[in-house]
């Protein structure tokens, strides 16, 4: 079960009140500290998933009040541990106590923080990147496979590129252009260093894990947009999102770097195609992510943003929706050309 602490710093009359209102429901436990300087902690232990609808609803009745803050926390356990069955029986009994129902997913604020985390253009992410394409690129001029999964496990243009969905979900316009420069910046990066690796090493077009990334077909979309679905499920879940990740660097490192490999090498029809695919899946990792933020009900907390959100969320389905029909035209196109007579 994965748990949160939830802890509301407010004066000793408000924490009453917010105990009372959460008497009324399911709640795994509470307990309320009084401090030395007049205020009061009310720590509530829950769900995950219900952290949101608490967080909400005790923000909606108590914002206004002066000292009034939330923290949230991870539980990693928790002694004795709580009895799934023993509750629900004592839920079963007691039908004036109401449960909290959570959307399925950590909240909004948690997932917030998660997210913009990765969208920062900071020295450490363009290294992952650089380490990322250089492994990639090894692997793919020597046609080892086991090396190209290790760059994708670094996968450090998922977070990027999950921000950015999450951005045009909420109508975040700050945080959609921190997203589109710390993306583009980390595809730049990445095609800069893969070109310079294509003019310093002999590269082979006609390698099978070379060729792969320029012979696009339709089904490439779908791959995509799993990828993109995937990458957003890991932090709506709370899965480990550097594992999730491999699946967003299967659909957008390889190509990119093989796009700057041939580029280098001067392969340019070649190349052609693994441009195509790496546009193709940027555009399909957005998509999805944007659908999945959708399903999944992020949303923003007040009335006046989500009218925002929803435009901004709509626009962006528009566009993405557009280029990708574009493109699906383009790979068509490009699937009547015989890739592998254009290797020399």
């Amino acid at each position: 079960m994965d748990l949160r602490m939830i802890e509301m710093m407010a004066p000793p009359e408000t924490t009453r009140e917010a105990r009372q209102l959460l008497e009324e429901k399911r709640i795994m436990g509470m307990w309320t500290d009084h401090l030395d300087d007049g205020c009061s902690i009310l720590r509530i232990l829950s769900n995950a998933d219900q952290t949101e609808v608490i967080s909400d609803m005790l923000s909606d009745k108590f914002s206004s009040i002066e000292g009034f803050r939330i923290l949230l926390f991870s539980v990693e356990a928790t002694l004795p541990q709580p009895d799934i069955e023993d509750a629900e029986e004592e839920v079963g009994e007691v039908a004036a106590k109401e449960e909290i129902e959570g959307p399925g997913r950590v909240s909004r604020e948690e997932l917030y923080a998660d997210v913009t985390e990765g969208s920062e253009l900071t020295p450490i992410y363009l290294a992952m990147v650089v380490l990322s394409t250089l492994v990639a690129g090894v692997g793919l001029i020597l046609n080892d496979v086991a090396t190209i999964i290790g760059a994708m496990v670094i996968a450090p243009l998922l977070a990027p590129n999950v921000s950015l969905s999450l951005a045009l979900t909420l109508g975040d316009l700050e945080l959609g252009w921190r997203s589109i420069k710390a993306n583009g910046a980390g595809l730049a990066v990445s095609l800069v260093i893969s070109v310079i690796m294509g003019i310093v090493f002999t590269v082979d077009p006609g390698a099978k894990e070379m060729i792969t990334r320029t012979m696009v077909n339709l089904k490439h979309i779908i791959i995509a947009l799993a990828a993109g679905s995937a990458g957003v499920l890991a932090f709506t879940r709370g899965v480990a999102a550097a594992i999730v990740g491999v699946m967003v660097a299967v659909a957008l490192l390889p190509p990119l770097v093989a796009l700057g490999l041939l580029l280098g090498a001067g392969f340019m029809q070649l190349a052609v195609g693994a441009g195509i695919l790496t546009v193709t899946n940027v555009i399909c990792i957005n998509l999805a992510g944007i659908l999945t933020f959708l399903a999944q009900g992020v949303r923003p907390r007040s009335w006046w943003e989500e009218k925002k959100a929803k435009k901004a969320s709509r626009t962006a389905l528009a566009i993405w929706t557009l280029l990708l029909l574009i493109f699906a035209g383009i790979i068509w196109y490009w699937g009547q050309f015989d890739v592998e007579a254009l290797v020399p």
